[in-house]
């Protein structure tokens, strides 16, 4: 049975919230979100973990989370850079930001040698959805189309109480496969109902159930070959906003499933999602694990 790897994406800088979010302790015992991620993971039998890192918090990352994780399985640790680009191009000097999920997982070619979840360093998905993600992965076959699955949730259970959010509005077929994913922003309550602004104005309702990502994804390895090739490609698209322009998970996937080279199953969860979109979220998280030690979900001090 091929190993399981989890990567985490840890690169982020956390502008919107003001400080690096992937450190921000949220257990009783100081632990991260990626503390949480990881010990879910393992005991769905993930083995290994790779963080993607950025240079300004790879020290931290390492002192402060990655090194009490290794003692309990195998870490590795990859830096996304602007500077790593095929070749022909090179990074603008007024770009700031990192490339993008679909960059920073490429980056980790070469180091993940098979199937492998990834998940964000600032968000709590859930035991069960680490399961159904391994579960996938173990089952699915190799081939020309690519086997990948996307953890739905149901958009009332990812909302924050203190702004609005920007998820991928999930459609799919009648047998659970993506269709496509919409990024929608501004999503929030409104009275009793869940929506976000049209894009020609007025006011777009969701419905109960309606199904988002969260970026949780499950990838055969041979994804890493489908980025290498769209990754100069998108460079040169973007050629007029290469400050700025991001190369995404969500539109590269949708890509291969317009083409036909891969196949996306929707596996859907009762779990609730919380995270730190904004500092005010902070409180809310730290409340929400508390509770979860009290129902005896997690232990107060995760790795002992």
């Amino acid at each position: 049975m091929a190993e399981l790897t989890l990567v985490v994406m840890a690169a982020g800088v956390g502008s919107r919230y003001g400080g690096p979010k992937q450190l921000e302790p949220i257990g009783p015992g100081g632990e991260t979100f990626s503390d949480y991620s990881v010990y879910d993971a393992l005991r769905a039998g993930f083995s290994r973990v790779v963080f993607i890192l950025s240079r300004e918090v790879e020290e931290a990352f390492r002192s402060q989370v990655g090194e009490r994780i290794a003692r309990h399985l195998r870490v590795d640790y990859v830096v996304q850079r602007l500077e790593d680009l095929p070749p022909g191009f090179s990074d603008p000097p007024s770009r700031a930001k990192p490339w993008g999920t679909a960059h920073a997982v490429l980056s980790c070619k070469g180091v993940v040698p098979g199937p492998f979840a990834v998940v964000n360093a600032d968000d709590f998905y859930g035991r069960t959805a680490f399961q159904l993600v391994a579960d996938f992965l173990r089952g699915a076959n190799s081939g020309e189309i690519l086997e990948m699955c996307l953890v739905g949730y149901r958009v009332e259970n990812t909302l924050s109480p203190h702004g609005p959010v920007t998820r991928g509005v999930c459609q799919v077929d009648e047998e659970g496969y993506l269709l496509r994913i919409e990024e929608r922003r501004g999503v929030q309550r409104r009275g009793k109902g869940i929506g976000f602004p049209g894009d020609g104005g007025g006011w777009v309702e969701l419905p109960p159930g309606t199904l988002v990502s969260m970026n949780m994804w499950g990838f055969p390895p041979g994804i890493f070959a489908e980025l290498e090739t769209r990754f100069p490609r998108f460079l040169r698209e973007h050629a007029g906003d290469i400050e700025t322009a991001e190369f995404l998970l969500p539109e590269v996937v949708g890509e291969l499933v317009a083409g036909g080279r891969a196949r996306v199953k929707v596996l859907p969860t009762e779990e609730r999602w919380f995270g730190i979109t904004y500092r005010e979220d902070l409180p809310d998280a730290r409340a929400s694990i508390a509770e979860l030690v009290e129902k005896g979900v997690y232990p107060e001090r995760l790795w002992g």
